[in-house]
């Protein structure tokens, strides 16, 4: 499937609410943790057995134990010491994580997926045996499913051909589970091999209960290349193999996405965000001296932008901008308020902030994470005015200056308004200079010089500030 088709088709499913991952091995690669093969180097040597020439591993892990009498206490050891706790999430898991996936499946031990979702401050409910499966975590807004176990448990991971073969019995509710997901979401399988028996178990069920009414699902690989292989031949051959499985993945409604380099993986995740939070937009506001328009004007402007947002089908972003967050924040509100089928968390992210701790050095360190994390969940920077009290005096508000170079950083499309002045004046007086993310055009590029421009009426930016948005969503 091309990538960008992918890509519109699963945005489709995430604004919907209907997207799952399912994340294998190959997701947790770059975060330095052993693959299978490397796990079992050491083990499969004390056996006499090369692991460069095995492809079956479950089976070597199997023989490790038979050769033990049945004491698998090593293996555990090696999972336990080859998938420590310390590791950091990824770029990938971190991008999946910010994204509004309720549902994750995995096969893997380690806990990067978890760290990442809690560092987005998320609440996740995580699943590695089968009695969890019938309790809710309080406030849980993802579940993870950890399908063959936690590294923290390995006397119950998933290891061997026992482990496999007694799957059905010991952990079939897990199977239960992930046949309705897989019924009822969109997956998107990443890192993933497609050997695992038990999946292999589910997508079969799948297709006979549904047959042509299957659930589209996505898997992304790397595609086959001759820096992989030793010689012509094997890359010959291991290429057709590739097309040949992929062929057979759409048995069961599986469209395959392929990728030159691993590399590429990060930038589809990337696109896929930035996509989706192209519809977000961050105000960066903030204004004490309300001239030449007066405060009545201001506070109108704010709320009516607010509003017009909302009617938009946009989401608000704010920090609650001194002296205007509020009437942004109302007349958001407002909206919203006439429209009881938007629901307040996919339309609006109200995060004021903190005044603690007292420390300034301390504090400034916090709302600079603090900025980040909220920018990041934008894909278009809107700033407006930009003056703050400091004492008896009106000042540029610096934080707004911040605020700017790190949605440049992050990738956002900025606008500063120019016309609104203060830092935003600054901030537009070379506006095409900008480099930005989106090419929206001479037709964009006019609007841009024209919110420079100072205006009698603040109401007469809304129109083509409203025009330049809808112009970058038809650019994404």
């Amino acid at each position: 499937m091309e990538r960008s088709r992918f890509i519109e088709l699963y945005l489709k499913d995430l604004e919907e609410g209907n997207a799952a991952i399912f994340a294998g091995a190959g997701l947790s690669a770059s975060a330095g943790f052993v693959n299978w093969k490397e796990l079992l180097r050491e083990i499969a040597a004390e056996l006499n057995l090369n692991v460069d020439r095995e492809s079956d591993f479950v089976a070597i892990a199997q023989y490790y134990v038979n050769s033990k009498g049945q004491n698998r206490g090593q293996l555990n050891k090696v999972l336990l010491e080859e998938f420590p706790a310390d590791k950091n999430p990824t770029e990938c898991h971190r991008i999946l994580a910010r994204l509004p996936i309720s549902t994750w499946w995995t096969t893997n031990y380690d806990r990067l997926i978890e760290t990442a979702l809690t560092d987005e401050g998320k609440v996740a409910d995580i699943k590695y045996q089968v009695n969890q499966l019938a309790y809710t975590k309080p406030n849980r807004n993802v579940t993870v499913f950890k399908m063959h176990g936690d590294v923290e448990h390995p006397g119950d991971a998933v290891l061997t051909r026992d482990d496999y073969e007694k799957y059905a019995f010991k952990r079939g509710a897990f199977l239960n589970a992930l046949t309705g997901d897989l019924t009822s979401k969109t997956f998107l399988f990443i890192g993933f091999s497609f050997t695992d028996p038990n999946l292999e178990r589910v997508l079969a069920q799948i297709r006979y209960r549904f047959a042509e009414n299957q659930r589209p699902h996505y898997a992304l690989f790397k595609s086959v290349s001759e820096h992989d292989c030793e010689d012509v031949e094997e890359f010959e051959y291991t290429k057709n193999r590739q097309a040949i499985v992929l062929e057979d993945l759409k048995r069961f409604n599986i469209e395959s996405v392929l990728v030159d380099s691993y590399d590429e993986i990060p930038r589809v995740l990337t696109e896929i965000y930035r996509r989706f939070v192209q519809n977000s937009i961050f105000v960066s506001t903030s204004a004490h001296d309300y001239s030449p328009w007066g405060e009545q004007d201001v506070h109108s402007f704010m709320e009516k932008l607010g509003g017009l947002l909302i009617e938009r089908n946009l989401k608000v972003v704010s920090g609650v901008g001194v002296g205007v967050g509020n009437a942004l924040l109302g007349g958001s509100i407002l909206s919203l308020s006439r429209h009881p089928e938007k629901r307040f968390d996919d339309n609006l992210v109200v995060r004021p902030f903190p005044q603690f701790p007292n420390d300034p050095g301390k504090r400034e360190a916090l709302w600079d994470t603090y900025r980040r994390d909220m920018i990041a969940r934008a894909g278009i920077a809107i700033f407006l005015f930009g003056n703050k009290q400091a004492g008896n005096a009106v000042v540029p508000a610096t934080g707004m200056q911040n605020e700017f170079e790190i949605a440049k950083e992050l990738g956002l499309f900025v606008i500063p308004v120019g016309a609104t002045g203060s830092i935003s004046r600054d901030l537009g007086r070379d506006v095409r200079s900008i480099p930005q993310p989106v090419d929206v055009g001479e037709k964009g590029l006019e609007i841009l010089d024209q919110l420079q421009e100072p205006v009698d009426e603040l109401d007469r930016i809304l129109g083509p500030l409203l025009d330049l948005i809808d112009i970058l969503k038809e650019a994404s």
